[in-house]
């Protein structure tokens, strides 16, 4: 699983130190506003065992996410395969931060590090991004990444039942529009 690395920030492998945090996180309503219920201690372990599988298997996926500076996991941030099941497909980027981590710029710092990987290391076209109409930070960092949005793409999630977080925006980012993204971001095996 590579390592990337920016001025502030380390996307690593996961830990057993960050089943705590990450268990924390999930169950943060704050953090779950846009994405649904409150996990338990048990579904958060189940979906990182999940997510470190995944990335094992097709070498991308979800890093976990380091301030370098205090060695502090502070959330996790990656590419994704889109679900069959959704109205698009393509590889998706994306990110949960801890609330006390937002507002420092991290998601959009480890967001360009992911795209950058996605475009030189694997080869993408292009990346995507999906988040409800009413997540405004997600979408603010969606755009200061360099992505577009086009209301034609909005979408009803499948997998969301009936409800506020059913109605989704998408973003997206080709691969020749990311022109910049090296800078600062290293890449390690």
């Amino acid at each position: 699983m590579p390592e990337l690395r920016t001025d502030r920030l380390l996307l690593r492998r996961r830990r057993e130190s960050d089943l705590g945090p990450w268990a924390a996180m999930n169950a943060d309503p704050e953090v779950r506003e846009h994405l649904g219920d409150l996990l338990t201690w048990e579904q958060s372990d189940a979906a990182l065992a999940l997510m470190q599988a995944e990335f094992d298997e097709r070498d991308f996926g979800w890093w976990a996410l380091e301030a370098r500076e205090t060695g502090e996991f502070i959330g996790r941030v990656g590419l994704d395969e889109v679900g069959e099941d959704m109205p698009f497909a393509g590889v998706d980027i994306g990110w949960r931060l801890m609330r006390s981590a937002w507002g420092h710029g991290y998601a959009t710092e480890a967001a360009l590090a992911c795209l950058a990987f996605g475009f030189e290391a694997l080869g993408l076209p292009e990346v995507v991004a999906s988040t409800t109409v009413h997540n405004l930070r997600s979408q603010a960092v969606m755009r200061r990444i360099g992505m577009t949005w086009d209301p034609a793409d909005d979408f009803e999630d499948p997998s969301v039942p009936e409800g506020p977080l059913r109605r989704c925006v998408l973003y997206r980012i080709p691969r020749r529009d990311a022109h910049g993204l090296r800078h600062a971001v290293k890449h390690d095996r």
